[in-house]
């Protein structure tokens, strides 16, 4: 697992102007801040006027806009980010528009986990394994009372395989380690077309922080998405819909 950043502070978070997104180079993250957290991973729907905002914004920002998740690249550009910059599975992915996939092979020991996975769910309605290309998910929304088993077992896979953990919502993924979103920021500020913009991210989850926080250390800023908690984000906006209004706004006053 890539290293985690120093605790997050706990400051005051302020509503972000519209003028915070001219000249910047801007990374959004997709479920809980573009679209709202469904009950399973395939129950999220993304429409044409969201697809329509950010082509507007990625054009007024001469392409600076790219979409960072914990999804694969297949799956963004199943819901329709065909046309964007991808970073997907947490900073291991990489596609640009019309582009092959820049991804490591998928690994064994994803295979091994996602076996285990799925013997522990058997029995276990409301538990939910997510496969994804380099990567698989033990999803508990819908049966809260085995989260602790789920971190457990999550835990001692990860361990015996030597993968890297990552906590999400009601979601532990197994995957390779070495990236975050941090590093996905990092890696697409040093190139075109991010380079020379002024980072701004977007996300709701911890598993945005490593991007907050590589945006701040750019000279860039973090939007936290959802209830004030500790973060590296500087702004906040309070739900999905707010974070809609706000990049439909930008995309006005830019284009």
């Amino acid at each position: 697992m890539s290293d985690s950043p120093p605790s997050p502070a706990v400051t005051p978070l302020r509503a972000p102007s519209v003028s915070l997104l001219e000249g910047a180079a801007l990374f959004l993250d997709f479920d809980g801040t573009l679209a709202p957290i469904a009950d399973t991973p395939c129950g999220v729907e993304v429409d044409e006027e969201l697809i329509g905002t950010l082509l507007r914004l990625r054009d007024a920002l001469d392409g600076r806009l790219a979409i960072v998740s914990g999804r694969s690249v297949a799956t963004l550009r199943d819901f329709g980010f065909t046309d964007f910059l991808i970073a997907g599975t947490h900073g291991l992915e990489f596609a640009a528009p019309g582009a092959d996939v820049d991804a490591p092979a998928r690994l064994p020991a994803i295979d091994a986990v996602e076996h285990a996975f799925n013997a522990f769910v058997a029995d276990k309605p409301g538990l939910l394994v997510e496969r994804k290309t380099i990567s698989v998910g033990l999803h508990f929304r819908g049966a809260p009372q085995w989260g602790d088993e789920a971190r457990a077992l999550a835990m001692a896979l990860a361990n015996d395989h030597d993968l890297a953990v990552q906590p999400g919502k009601m979601l532990f993924e197994l995957r390779p380690g070495g990236a975050d979103k941090g590093s996905a920021v990092r890696r697409l500020m040093a190139q075109a077309p991010m380079a020379g913009g002024v980072p701004v991210f977007i996300g709701d989850d911890v598993t945005d922080e490593e991007g907050f926080a590589a945006a701040a250390e750019q000279g860039g800023a973090g939007i936290l998405v959802g209830a004030p908690r500790s973060t590296f984000a500087a702004f906040g906006l309070e739900q999905v819909a707010a974070v809609r209004h706000y990049l439909a706004e930008g995309a006005a006053r830019l284009g």
